[in-house]
């Protein structure tokens, strides 16, 4: 309880300030599920189209596709890669990202950089690889992923 002086001197109402500020804060982050449609989203745009154009477009078919599996994978993730990180830095957000309110920025809510949104794709397919990094949000208090943590980014909710 506070005391009477400080409370004529505002001292507790800026103290109420702090707090909501700090729980705006951790409202702002993006749910788990709002996350994982725009990724659903964004692999249904952005992935699969690239994926039928390199493999049946360039590479000529499925038996081609097979036969220079590295060279049709490098591909498909190479210009995947081009297209979200191009999202991520000029729009701030991709597609699926648009279609949910969600937004990537830096952890100090600004503009991410051009570095970390490449660290963050490469972080983003290492953790995919890689089973046991998908379930790191669950074990984080602050629901953060291992491309959040490595890329120093977080994603919010669009106000």
């Amino acid at each position: 309880m506070a005391k009477w002086r400080d409370v004529k001197q505002n001292r507790v109402q800026q103290e109420k300030n702090v707090e909501s500020k700090v729980k705006s804060q951790k409202s702002d982050l993006a749910s788990l599920p709002a996350r994982f449609k725009a990724f659903l989203t964004d692999s249904f745009l952005i992935t699969t189209p690239i994926t039928y154009i390199v493999m049946y477009l360039i590479l000529g078919g499925g038996t081609a596709f097979a036969e220079h599996r590295s060279l049709g994978w490098g591909l498909i993730l190479g210009v995947t890669a081009l297209i979200i990180v191009f999202f991520w830095y000029v729009k701030f957000q991709t597609p699926g990202m648009k279609a949910y309110s969600l937004k990537i920025v830096d952890s100090n809510n600004e503009r991410i950089k051009f570095s970390q949104a490449i660290l963050r794709y490469g972080a983003t397919l290492f953790a995919m690889i890689s089973f046991f990094l998908l379930f790191l949000p669950y074990f984080n208090k602050d629901k953060k992923t291992f491309q959040d943590i490595i890329s120093n980014t977080k994603i919010i909710n669009q106000l």
